[in-house]
């Protein structure tokens, strides 16, 4: 990796783990040329629409499952109606390579059959949420790639302290499950580098989530 000063492995709360450098910069690499891919599918990329009218600083595009806040469809119903880009084998099996790794194992059944791919730039931040919209509490796993940014954890109850401030770089790795399943988080800001270049990512962050829905197709609201 490019990092100077290895960086340990961090629990930040039970069931939530950071680790750095996961991703080398070949699979960094390839995830960047898929999330453009992604990107341009379709109706491609969009800043979605909170129910209160205000847009979305992040950009996303979504697999398996389209995200609209705060429901997922089969069909990208917030832009043309088309359906899902659909989510590929291989990024599941990145999925279970990535919660063995953060819990030593156990990651036989997981089958992660969403993904939301977040774009970062600018100004853009996201604020302290909860992902709830899913009817499974199989751990959650985040990618980085790019630019650095700091990443909030904190608790399920409420937004603001208890909280950890963590800074996150290309190809980090953090899963959080168990107690820690639907706490609070967001990333107040980005960072100032622009990451490693050759991920082939100028600028920006991308952060690319797993997650296993539990739904089905008689869920769909």
């Amino acid at each position: 990796m490019y990092e100077l000063i290895p960086r340990p492995r961090r629990t930040l709360a039970p069931g939530a783990v950071h680790v750095p450098g996961w991703l080398d910069l070949d699979r960094q690499r390839d995830l960047v040329l898929a999330c453009r891919a992604w990107a341009s599918e379709g109706p491609g990329i969009r800043a979605a629409t909170l129910p209160s009218g205000a847009t979305m600083s992040v950009r996303t595009v979504c697999l398996g499952w389209h995200w609209i806040p705060y429901r997922y469809s089969r069909t990208r119903d917030d832009q043309d109606g088309s359906p899902v880009a659909p989510f590929p084998d291989w990024l599941a099996d990145l999925g279970r390579e990535a919660v063995a790794a953060a819990y030593d194992g156990g990651a036989e059944d997981y089958a992660p059959d969403v993904a939301l791919v977040n774009f970062y730039d600018g100004d853009a931040r996201m604020g302290q949420h909860r992902d709830v919209e899913e009817r499974c509490d199989a751990p959650v796993v985040s990618l980085s790639l790019g630019a650095g940014c700091v990443f909030r954890f904190g608790n399920p109850e409420h937004r603001g302290k208890p909280y950890t401030d963590v800074d996150l770089l290309s190809g980090d790795l953090v899963v959080f499950g168990g107690a820690s399943r639907f706490a609070y988080h967001g990333v107040p800001r980005l960072g100032s580098d622009a990451g490693p270049p050759e991920i082939g990512l100028r600028s920006g962050r991308l952060n690319v989530t797993l997650r296993m829905s539990g739904l089905t197709d008689r869920h769909r609201e």
